[in-house]
């Protein structure tokens, strides 16, 4: 029988490939659609859970967790220097490190921190950390090796962004891969940051502007980048101001506490968890329009399939009376067509699930290589299940194209 059913389904194979095609691509769209959303959860979860609290000044905290987190550009306000000193002082905090915004190498963000930050993704891989304020380590996706130099841009090339030309860094250390924004950033020493951009401990303009003002004022003409870092800077109230603070508390319940007593009107600490929360609300609500119309599809097409099968089986009524004049009993020929159809289903079904696979990939390579964050795509217990339901309601559906050939008699058959 089963030779048979190859038999046939070689004879029409045409008809075959293309019912196995539309199936194949409607189970797709669900499949890429469920498959996509969770790997930016997985992805973007997985690039926050090194910060433990987010501090900044008052704003939008999606902004201040893009900006800080997954290194999108944006004019963040500036944070005074009292806040970091206070926090790096406080028992109840491991580690407060600064960060700064607004210089790029072509398309890497040059981030202005402490080593804090680079050891909390492991600490270099290559080379050491910087010990001078000309020095820096670079992302794993970054392309400049040990000892090599580069000098900043204000602001990206292609935005309008200038070269700090009398600025120059040397690459001491890169960090191992992580999977974050982060592999493509550049790490320089804070101090660096602030010398650079001329900001004073009080008045603290957006960095954007700072940096524009003093290049404006000649202010690199007293640039001494090949000094050591010194520690104290970051202990000093009067420090200039930086975009975020990166904190990584003691105890969670310090983590919590530090929350409460930083989130008022002249700062704003936030849970990058938190904020992702609701940003996968928005998400999973987006998702869940995109699956409803994946399932309508899916729906249609396989009523529509299901319609030009059971056409498919009335025509074929001579073919079924003479299987039935040579002998064939009512459940062989019920067997043949069941078989015909749910494995023409069931290779689409199959074939769906791979096609939505390749397309969540394709997706995650593009975002990923856009973002720099890695976006995981795999199957789970739950898409296993999934399938095994789609199949099992293809071979009950399947049962009417099948109930219609056993229910012909050889007669009526040969007589049509």
């Amino acid at each position: 029988m089963i030779r048979f059913v190859l038999a046939d389904l070689r004879r029409q194979w045409a008809g075959a490939l293309a019912v196995a095609l539309l199936i194949a691509l409607a189970t797709a769209l669900g499949v890429s659609v469920t498959l996509g959303e969770r790997a930016l959860r997985l992805g973007s979860a997985r690039a926050a859970s090194a910060f433990d609290l987010v501090v900044g000044a008052p704003g939008s905290e999606t902004q201040l967790v893009l900006s800080s987190v997954f290194l999108q550009p944006a004019p963040l306000p500036l944070l005074p220097g009292r806040v970091l000193s206070a926090l790096r002082a406080d028992p109840r905090v491991a580690v407060a490190a600064p960060v700064g915004f607004g210089d790029f190498v072509g398309d890497d963000p040059v981030v202005g921190t402490t080593g804090d930050v680079i050891s909390s993704f492991g600490g270099p891989a290559e080379g050491r950390l910087f010990a001078r304020l000309g020095e820096a380590v670079v992302g794993a996706a970054v392309a400049r090796g040990i000892d090599s130099r580069f000098h900043p841009l204000h602001g990206r090339m292609s935005e309008g962004g200038h070269v700090h030309g009398e600025v120059s860094y040397r690459v001491v250390g890169r960090m191992a891969p992580t999977g974050t924004p982060w592999d493509r950033a550049i790490f320089v020493p804070i101090e660096a940051v602030w010398q650079v951009h001329a900001h004073e401990a009080e008045a603290v303009p957006p960095l954007l502007a700072g940096a524009k003002a003093a290049d404006a004022a000649g202010t690199h003409d007293a640039l001494d980048l090949d000094r050591p870092i010194d520690p104290a800077a970051l202990a000093s109230p009067g420090a200039p101001g930086v975009p975020a603070i990166l904190v990584k508390p003691r105890t969670i319940a310090d983590a919590y506490k530090l929350r409460q007593e930083y989130r008022n009107e002249r700062s704003l600490a936030v849970f990058p968890a938190e904020v992702l929360t609701r940003l996968y609300g928005t998400l999973g609500d987006a998702r869940s329009v995109l699956a409803t119309i994946a399932y309508g599809a899916q729906a249609l097409v396989a009523g529509a399939i299901l319609l030009v099968v059971t056409i498919h089986v009335l025509q074929r009524r001579r073919q079924i009376g003479a299987l039935r004049a040579f002998g064939a009993s009512r459940g062989t020929v019920f067997s043949i067509v069941w078989l015909e159809v749910v494995g023409t289903i069931g290779l689409g079904i199959i074939g769906g699930f791979a096609l939505g696979y390749g397309a969540a990939l394709a997706l995650a390579r593009h975002v990923g290589g856009a973002s720099g964050i890695r976006l995981p795509v795999e199957f789970r217990s739950e898409d296993g299940l999934a399938l095994l339901v789609l199949i099992t309601l293809t071979g009950l559906v399947t049962l009417l194209p099948a109930l219609l050939a056993y229910r012909q008699s050889p007669a009526e058959a040969l007589r049509g």
